[in-house]
């Protein structure tokens, strides 16, 4: 009978399963990958096997369930569905789900074949039921499983692209503000510094917004709009509205002076955005009337934009963790931890780089590193 050649030749079957498994690409046999598929499949078989040469054999469907399923729990559903959900988290795709029944019928076949053991057509067809709706039961709750995996993406992304919308609109907005109260308290005329610190962010917000609801009609994101321009002026820009938010935090900005002859290539909008996120990350972060620095300066064929502030350096192993999104590491929580994320992606986007060296016991130096490019004649 079947139940006997399969009860007396388990450890061999199992064995023959985990050698096929082996000779896929990319699969190993795991104890985790196996502890609800094979052993647990091929008793449950035995059992149904043995239940059905009693006086009751209807009860073998309570192991087994009848043929097509049905809606009875039955064990090697419940087993099935838990091996389908094992294999979703271990990263394995659907076939390889009915491979691993698969490989089972064959190993039996197989060994059956070298010991010249007949089985009766009625443990044929219990085998072929108790297969069917194993392989039914995880493929379903595989499918479940990946179609959770794949809504939770989903909404992440969604979360975590209106996060960096709110993120970039209250920077923007914060500076206009800024500039608006430096103007109005000192009887300032909007046509100096101030003023076009103003109009610069009123500028921003316009184009945000613009360019979210061309990223909704397009369900892609923008593409940058590159262009080269001198990098003194860039940075003669961005410490416009710095100097503002210097003050606000308290604490003294210094930006050296960068040679005219530097250029720099790329969407200046998102390299503005960049810069100007690590800069409010350094107010935020540096010890009261401490000094923040820019520095601007050619490396061979790249250059390179340092932040560096006295936040008094950084805790063992937390460099690159800050650059991930909704992520903050100090005592202020205000915001929404998306600065710096937001500054290595617009940097990444304009062919650049963005890293951080910690300064034990003094601070942290962010660094923008970019294509070198010079400026056009004057």
């Amino acid at each position: 009978m079947m139940h006997f050649f399969l009860a007396n030749n388990r450890e061999e079957l199992i064995e023959r399963c985990r050698a096929k498994v082996a000779q896929r690409p990319l699969r190993s046999a795991t104890s985790q990958q196996l502890q609800n598929g094979v052993p647990l499949f091929l008793d449950q078989l035995i059992q149904t096997l043995r239940t059905e040469q009693t006086s009751k054999p209807m009860d073998s469907r309570r192991i087994s369930a009848p043929s097509g399923g049905g809606a009875s729990i039955s064990e090697i559903g419940q087993a099935a569905a838990l091996h389908g959900r094992e294999l979703m988290a271990l990263g394995f795709s659907v076939d390889q789900v009915v491979h691993d029944y698969g490989d089972l019928c064959q190993a039996m076949t197989d060994l059956a074949y070298e010991r010249d053991a007949p089985f009766q057509i009625d443990e044929f067809r219990t085998l072929n039921r108790c297969l069917d709706n194993a392989i039914a039961d995880a493929v379903t709750e595989f499918s479940y499983q990946r179609d959770f995996a794949v809504a939770d993406r989903q909404a992440n992304e969604m979360h975590e692209q209106l996060g960096f919308f709110a993120h970039e609109l209250r920077n923007l907005l914060q500076t206009a503000t800024l500039a608006f109260t430096a103007a109005k308290t000192g009887d300032l005329s909007l046509y100096g510094a101030t003023g076009t610190v103003l109009g610069r962010s009123l500028d921003g917000l316009r184009d945000l917004i613009a360019q979210s609801l061309d990223e909704v009609r397009t369900a892609s994101d923008a593409s940058a709009q590159s262009r080269t321009f001198p990098a003194a002026d860039f940075i003669a820009e961005v410490k416009l509205a710095a100097d503002l938010a210097a003050q606000v935090r308290g604490c003294v900005l210094r930006v050296s002076a960068v040679d005219p002859r530097l250029a720099v290539r790329g969407d200046r909008d998102q390299l503005y955005s960049a810069l100007a996120n690590l800069l409010q990350n350094a107010f935020k972060f540096t010890h009261p009337h401490s000094e923040v620095t820019l520095d601007t300066y050619a490396v061979s064929d790249r250059i390179l934009i340092d932040v560096k502030d006295h936040c008094g350096g950084l805790p063992p192993g937390n460099a690159e963790r800050m650059f991930l999104p909704f992520t903050q590491n100090g005592e202020d929580r205000t915001g929404l931890g998306l600065g710096l994320s937001i500054a290595r992606r617009s940097v990444e986007a304009n062919n650049g780089t963005l890293s951080v060296r910690d300064v034990p016991g003094t601070g942290c130096v962010f660094t923008i590193s970019l294509p070198r490019y010079a400026t056009a004649a004057r």
